[in-house]
């Protein structure tokens, strides 16, 4: 096992060193603090396999290997690595091979049965009077005790990778709280700022990209308007003058269950008959499963004297869109279903087809990772942009806007409420991040303390170099 010292001016850079020699799959064994930096032992994972070497079923297995001598390992990862030793040298023995037997003697054939045997026995017994091959030897029983002993032994590396695996993930702890203490002493207000983003809901992934290029002579309050404006710019918004109420054309409200497609469409339709006259809508509705959907758009149209239409297939999507080409705006409200389900290309599929923009609903009570896979699920040429809904009822908006940023999404419409139409409003950038941006209240228990905010990006930046969670 060819063991690696690497020694630098802090932690982090130490740790990059090992990365580039040994690879993202490194195995850390010990780190200490030296003269001038810190110092790392540390050894590659192909290197791991000779520890326990698998033993061949007919020859005894070589001699454990031990670590290396001039290996240092700190006191709290001599206990652990003590354990893990015990528990796979105890609980899965590594089993001996069996020892060479001597080979069976050879069975002498029996005797010919009819020799003491009279002769009228033997007419009457023809098969008496045949000779009785000899007797086919019984296999060696370590023949037989091969295999198991095989499987049993392929047990012992397993294990003892699992306990390397569990070590690696607490030095990796201990590491990002190093770490995270080095760049709190040299970066205060950059540290500062970041534990206030992650409090707020926002991903780590976000608040690095944002604060890659603050400036370092800033305090923590114009670091905090810096990033402000860099979010602000970042924010894709649609203002007043591309309403597509004013536009027109035809969209459907496209998005998981439960998230307003259906208020949100009588919304729109009321603002553009408002504007232009309940001449110049028309509704389509696609959802013929849930029970009460198309009756509830149904009485949104005959309150706005808006007409109605139900289509089943593609086919009488496109009929049905060519006979309302002269209209201004034709809404199309889409069955709700999961991001997961199978239906959800389909769907999309069945508008591309029929050249419908659509407009991806998204519920700002959802967390930033169900958002993430919702974003997927519906993406697509024709994704125009996003509504964002039940602002009203979140009590953050970093995780929604979070999500809209990184995906590039433009937003089209806020939702706050179920009045039709006053509870749909043009974005309002400056109310939006104000919400996002908000303070979290120092009693609240989704507030990070101590390092944690540290383990947290240690461990999304593993996941995002491809590593794994634990």
């Amino acid at each position: 096992m060819n063991v690696r010292k690497f020694i630098a001016a802090n932690a982090r850079d130490a740790l990059r060193k090992v990365k580039e020699t040994l690879g993202n799959d490194a195995i850390i064994l010990s780190n200490r603090g030296v003269p001038g930096g810190v110092e790392i032992m540390a050894v590659a994972a192909r290197d791991m396999a000779m520890i326990v070497p698998t033993p061949a079923v007919d020859t005894p297995p070589p001699a454990p290997m031990r670590p290396a001598e001039n290996v240092t390992v700190d006191d709290d990862y001599r206990v652990l690595l003590s354990a893990a030793r015990a528990r796979v040298s105890g609980g899965n023995p590594v089993p001996q091979a069996a020892p060479a037997q001597r080979p069976a003697p050879a069975v002498r054939p029996a005797p010919q049965v009819n020799a003491g045997i009279p002769r009228t026995g033997a007419l009457r017994n023809p098969e008496l009077a045949r000779p009785q091959p000899a007797a086919t030897a019984r296999p060696a029983p370590a023949a037989t005790q091969a295999a198991p002993r095989r499987s049993e032994a392929e047990v012992v590396p397993q294990a003892v990778m699992d306990e390397i695996r569990s070590l690696r993930k607490i030095v990796e702890q201990h590491l990002a709280g190093f770490a995270w203490g080095e760049t709190a002493r040299s970066e205060p207000v950059k540290t500062e700022v970041l534990r206030q983003m992650l409090d707020a809901g926002f991903s780590p992934q976000l608040a690095r990209d944002l604060l890659a290029d603050l400036p370092t002579e800033m305090d923590s309050i114009q670091a905090m308007a810096w990033v402000k404006g860099a979010a602000d710019r970042s924010l894709l918004t649609v203002g007043s003058d591309a309403d597509i109420v004013d536009r027109g054309g035809v969209y459907a409200l496209v998005g998981p269950t439960g998230v307003g497609k259906t208020t949100t469409t009588a919304k729109l339709a009321a603002r553009c008959v408002l504007r232009h006259g309940p001449s110049k809508v028309a509704l389509v509705t696609t959802d013929g499963y849930r029970i009460g959907a198309h009756e509830q758009l149904r009485i949104y149209g005959r309150i706005l004297g808006v007409s109605v239409y139900l289509v089943k297939d593609a086919l009488e999507l496109r009929q049905t869109l060519a006979e309302l080409q002269h209209k201004h705006m034709v809404l199309v409200d889409t069955m709700g279903m999961s991001q997961k389900d199978k239906l959800v290309p389909e769907m999309t599929d069945m508008l591309a087809g029929c050249d419908v923009q659509r407009l991806l609903l998204l519920s700002s009570t959802s967390r930033g990772d169900t958002l993430d896979d919702v974003v997927r699920a519906y993406s697509g040429s024709n994704l125009s942009g996003c509504i964002l809904t039940k602002i009203d009822e979140a009590a953050s908006l970093a995780t929604p806007l979070d999500v809209i940023m990184r995906h590039g999404l433009p937003l089209y419409y806020v939702s706050n409420g179920q009045r039709v139409p006053e509870d749909l409003h043009l974005p309002n950038r400056g109310y939006l991040l104000h919400r996002a941006f908000k303070d979290v209240p120092e009693n609240s228990p989704h507030k990070y303390d101590g390092v944690e905010p540290g383990l947290l990006m240690a461990n999304a930046g593993m996941l995002a170099a491809g590593g794994r969670r634990g």
